[in-house]
């Protein structure tokens, strides 16, 4: 890789870049005593008919939305730069932290983006087809437009980086390990965000305890941290395994592969777009995705009932088995869109949980209160909100501090 010393100017402004397989996630921070949001927003439906561009002004408090033409994530970028150079000069901006989904087994932290990088992140795209073609161009595209801002990729793989050996290794002839094929995880930016979060608002001793992490939203994952440390996480060599999420399955019977390829003729593209698009909460309610879609048909709607018991037991599956590995509960955080805002759902994934020391406290957790568990409990189970961009914001910052990093892509 070409290193050299690059020395940043002044840390004024940064942008961030979160994006998802059909979504992009954008905000502004300013750098005063600390790191100040002063815009975000999304664009969604990116590749389909009816992508709109949301955006929030938030120092004047203003909201705007609009319909855009993007027929791929490169497309966003230049609806993107008009929009912020109307509100906010580029000009100002320090540096660009995007968020990559996989590292593969190279990167294992954040770095500044150069030649070297893409063409990694181009040479182990079929490990992440949903997310690293749109992750690449978006970065191409911005050092095509502002060549002279450096741009920095932090790792969602990263988290789980220490992962024991014995939860890496997938059961298949090892010859394919010499290929990358492992347990990597995800959701790592969230991970590191709550983790840290967890001792500011808990203290250093519950941060070294035995923590599960269980980020659900539309993709939902849960990690297991232990010293500070991961050692377990229910993602792996792809982001679809694990829990059951909003279209994607979690984990199956590789077996399916075969029985469908016989009776539908299915091929590995076809079972890929099913298991990632067309299954998880959609699949078998066969109505949304929407986990609040689903709580207000499930009196109604015996598909949408038995759609949120799955998630549910699923979830609280997982919980077991992390706390196995763990060798016991202190705390248990809630996370994501999900997570955050769906006392039902938290009330249910926590329901005959008291063997690991849980007792939910019903108006707690109905207030959405940060800890929603009785006094006394012997574990924790806490409400925290999640927030990738501030935490590449931080990371961007931190590394252009530092002054030194790689050059930029040719």
């Amino acid at each position: 890789m070409n290193r050299g010393t690059w020395k940043s100017k002044p840390v004024r402004e940064l942008l961030t870049i979160n994006s998802g397989s059909s979504s992009l996630k954008f905000a502004v921070y300013r750098l005063t005593e600390r790191l100040v949001q002063v815009l975000t927003g999304k664009i969604e439906r990116i590749g389909s008919p009816g992508a709109r561009l949301m955006v929030n002004d938030v120092l004047a408090r203003k909201r705007e939305e609009s319909a855009i033409p993007a027929p791929d994530h490169a497309a966003c970028v230049p609806v993107l730069v008009e929009w912020l150079e109307r509100k906010a000069s580029l000009g100002a901006v320090s540096g660009i932290g995007h968020r990559v989904v996989h590292g593969g087994p190279r990167y294992r932290e954040a770095q500044r983006v150069d030649a070297a990088m893409l063409q990694e992140l181009r040479r182990i795209s079929p490990l992440d087809p949903e997310h690293l073609p749109a992750a690449i161009a978006l970065i191409e595209e911005f050092a095509r437009r502002y060549s002279a801002v450096p741009q920095f990729a932090c790792f969602d793989t990263a988290f789980h980086r220490e992962l024991p050996r014995v939860a890496q290794l997938i059961p298949i002839p090892r010859r394919y390990e010499a290929q990358g094929v492992m347990r990597y995880g995800f959701h790592g930016l969230s991970y590191t965000y709550l983790m840290q979060e967890l001792e500011r608002i808990a203290g250093a001793v519950a941060a070294r305890g035995r923590v599960i992490l269980a980020h659900l939203g539309n993709g939902a994952s849960m990690a297991a941290v232990r010293d500070g440390r991961c050692i377990d996480t229910t993602m792996a060599f792809t982001p679809t395994a694990g829990l059951v999420m909003s279209t994607r399955s979690g984990d199956l019977d590789p077996g399916l592969v075969a029985y469908l390829a016989r009776t539908e003729g299915m091929n590995a593209w076809q079972f890929n777009e099913m298991i990632n698009q067309q299954s998880g909460l959609l699949g078998v309610s066969e109505t949304s995705s929407d986990i609040r879609d689903l709580l207000k048909l499930e009196q109604t709607d015996v598909r949408a009932a038995e759609a949120l018991a799955l998630f549910c037991y699923q979830a609280k599956k997982w919980i077991g088995a992390l706390s196995a590995a763990l060798g016991g509960l202190d705390t248990l955080v809630f996370a994501g869109g999900i997570g955050e805002n769906a006392a039902d759902i938290r009330a249910r994934v926590c329901d005959c949980l008291g063997y690991l020391g849980i007792e939910l406290d019903p108006a707690r957790n109905e207030a959405g209160a940060p800890v929603i568990t009785r006094d006394g409990s012997k574990a924790s189970v806490r409400v925290i909100r999640t927030d990738e961009e501030l935490h590449i914001a931080q990371t961007v910052c931190t590394l252009l501090e530092q002054g030194t990093a790689a050059t930029s892509p040719q």
